[in-house]
């Protein structure tokens, strides 16, 4: 794939996309409705981040939102932490989510040893109806916290929707997350039910998450139940105080909708934790309902034709993502289970399977695919799928041109980043736009996103800080025991003051597409040369026997450090003279000669976050000489003990031998 160049033009919308695109019937409606003609889809996004109130407005009634009450206006107070969305509004995500209860697959699931199950949009209401019930027996109210120790299944789905129904609050952990992980972050926001599962299968093996359970529970105060959701065996072992969920569902009420205000809670989403407690960000039923309605609708062009399918858990914000494809009546996929078992054809199987139109992954795994010489197209039928989209690191120019030779020719393929912070994309897909190797291909509608450079200066061509300059309604309401907005302001407004710094490197290019080159905490610059961790993530990674690598600089501010490379090989591969200076004749060739590292060190595995992102920053801190307990917690990573391996290293390099006792 070397020779897919950046910005390489693959894809052109065909006719019948262009003419049947939700965007396109919203371009006529805007045009018929309001008399709004326009001649580009750069022209429409200017409208939409400069007239906030008329596009939101739009995005209400194009998408005929219903209310309990009238809103007064569409953005009561125009700032920056603290805008006000439609006061006076009264509704519920699940009574949207759950319209048009009908025989149309809601729900398709998939369990990685064979099980499955399907439900119709009737099917999903009634099961929907009864855990509501249960939920009301249990005394769960508005307000109240839900939280869910639960995989990627029907069950999920169910509570989520029974309890944002009741205009409680809901809340997530996968199962494979370790027992401080989660209580960190269920112990914060004190739920009055947990629902939970007795064990969970990856990769071929059973997990028995029983005790785990228990003790998650012994260290929730308030806790009034526990809802266990058997899924190794048909009767799990009963804990003090629980309950099962066929008895949270035995009876059955008519399914009431409780109307909140627009900004009232509708789920509870965390940071990575990497330093300390996760942030527990609430986000609203108003705001998450509308952008999702656009996201889903306008950028992904999703609706009741589509089976929409994202690889993630309910770890990850992703799942609550995938769900709204309700919203635009999608019949929405659930996997659960390893996208590598038996083999890295497992998702391309599952397409076949399903018959996915829209299948959403990360880019680390269409990069695994490509470099373990995956050919989706020779092991599986793919002819109903039209998208496939990335997220979760920048996808590279080859990742690109390995989709169009590999999966299919016509793909639509739709890079797009975002974040957990407003439970969206921000530069993403659009059904009448070209697609260009490396590059995303727009900045979303009412996303005023910009690169600005150190002075707050908007650029356009260059790199910079990705920003944005004017408020969304999914955007946090707020921090969970941050009464006073300092933590929220902390993290997003420190640095530009009333403008939302999100912490990643942007490229906006004069079409209008846009580059994503790494965390702008953990950039490489060397000698004023600055490029992107995940530029050099993509030479290193490409070459035989590298599984994966983390970079880190650990420059200050105004002197220069040391570039460390740390690479985890496969199981044939050593380091040795040969391979460090082929990694450095790479680097410098196709980067720069002053990125070629100072030292290549090779390690067991690479420290991620549980959402599998490489911990840059706490490692960069680590080599600057921080005490390892206060630059990463354990209960924020997927694998501890390769952090740890960073940890002696860092002692050996600061001149003291590692404790053997550890």
């Amino acid at each position: 794939m070397s020779d897919v160049e950046p910005g390489r033009l693959l894809w052109r919308p065909p006719e019948d996309l262009v003419r049947d695109a939700v965007l396109t019937r919203y371009l006529s409606w805007l045009d018929r409705r309001q008399g709004r003609a326009f001649g580009s889809y750069d022209e429409l996004w200017r409208w939409s981040v400069e007239d906030l109130e008329g596009f939101w407005t739009s995005m209400w009634e194009f998408f005929e939102v219903g209310s309990h009450a009238p809103f007064e206006r569409a953005l009561a107070e125009r700032r920056m932490p603290g805008a006000r969305w439609f006061p006076g509004a009264r509704l519920n995500y699940a009574e949207h989510a759950l319209a048009e209860p009908d025989d149309r697959p809601a729900l398709v699931f998939r369990r990685e040893d064979g099980a499955r199950a399907e439900l119709t949009r009737a099917e999903l209401r009634e099961a929907v109806a009864r855990a509501a019930a249960g939920l009301r027996r249990l005394g769960v109210g508005p307000g109240d916290r839900v939280a869910a120790f639960l995989p990627n299944a029907p069950e999920a789905a169910i509570a989520f929707l029974a309890t944002a129904s009741l205009g409680a609050v809901w809340s997530s952990c996968s199962p494979d997350f370790g027992t401080r992980s989660v209580v960190d972050r269920f112990r914060q926001i004190e739920p009055a039910v947990l629902l939970a599962v007795d064990g969970y299968r990856y990769g071929g093996r059973e997990h028995d998450r029983s005790a785990v359970v228990a003790e998650i529970a012994s260290e929730l105060p308030g806790l009034r139940r526990v809802v266990v959701v058997p899924y190794l065996r048909d009767a799990p072992p009963e804990l003090p105080g629980s309950t099962t969920w066929s008895e949270l569902i035995g009876d059955r009420e008519d399914l009431r909708f409780e109307a909140v205000p627009f900004d009232h809670p509708l789920w509870i989403l965390y940071s990575s934790g990497t330093t300390g407690l996760p942030k527990a960000m609430l986000q609203g039923h108003g705001g998450i309902l509308l952008e999702h309605l656009k996201a889903l609708a306008l950028h992904l062009d999703l609706g009741p034709k589509d089976r929409f399918f994202w690889f993630t858990t309910t770890g990850w914000m992703m799942w609550n993502f995938l769900l709204s494809g309700l919203l635009v009546g999608a019949s929405v996929v659930l996997y659960d289970g390893s996208p590598a078992h038996p083999d890295l054809g497992a998702v391309w199987r599952l397409a076949e399977e399903t018959e996915m139109t829209y299948l959403g992954t990360s880019a680390p795994y269409l990069h695994a695919c490509m470099k373990a010489g995956i050919e989706p197209a020779s092991i599986a039928d793919l002819s109903r799928l039209r998208s496939v989209g990335s997220t979760g690191a920048p996808l590279s120019p080859e990742g690109f041109g390995w989709a169009y030779r590999h999966v299919k020719p016509d793909l639509w393929l739709g890079s797009i980043s975002g974040g957990t912070d407003l439970c969206t994309a921000f530069v993403g897909s659009c059904p009448l736009l070209p697609v260009h190797a490396g590059e995303i291909q727009c900045r979303c509608l009412g996303a005023k996103v910009e690169a600005f450079d150190p002075d707050g200066r908007s650029l356009v061509g260059e790199v910079g800080e990705l920003v944005l300059t004017e408020p969304m309604p999914s955007m946090p309401l707020r921090f969970w025991n941050d009464p006073d907005d300092r933590r929220y302001r902390g993290s997003y407004f420190d640095v530009f003051p009333g403008v939302w710094r999100h912490g990643d490197w942007i490229e906006i290019t004069d079409r209008g597409s846009c580059i994503i080159t790494g965390r702008s905490d953990a950039t490489l610059n060397r000698a004023g040369v600055r490029v992107g961790t995940s530029e050099l993530y993509r030479v290193v990674d490409a070459l035989p026997g590298v599984r994966e690598s983390l970079v880190v600089d650990t420059g200050r501010l105004g002197e220069e450090g040391r570039l460390l490379l740390f690479v985890a090989l496969d199981g044939s591969t050593e380091l040795d003279d040969e391979l460090r200076s082929t990694i450095a004749n790479q680097i410098r060739s196709q980067l720069s000669p002053r990125h070629v590292p100072d030292m290549t060190l090779q390690v067991p595995d690479i420290p991620k976050t549980l959402n599998g992102k490489r911990l840059e920053v706490p490692v960069k801190r680590l080599f600057m000489g921080a005490d390892p307990d206060e630059v990463a917690t354990p209960g924020a990573m997927s694998d501890p003990a390769a952090f740890d391996a960073f940890v002696r290293l860092a002692r050996e390099l600061a001149g003291s031998e590692p404790d053997p006792t550890e």
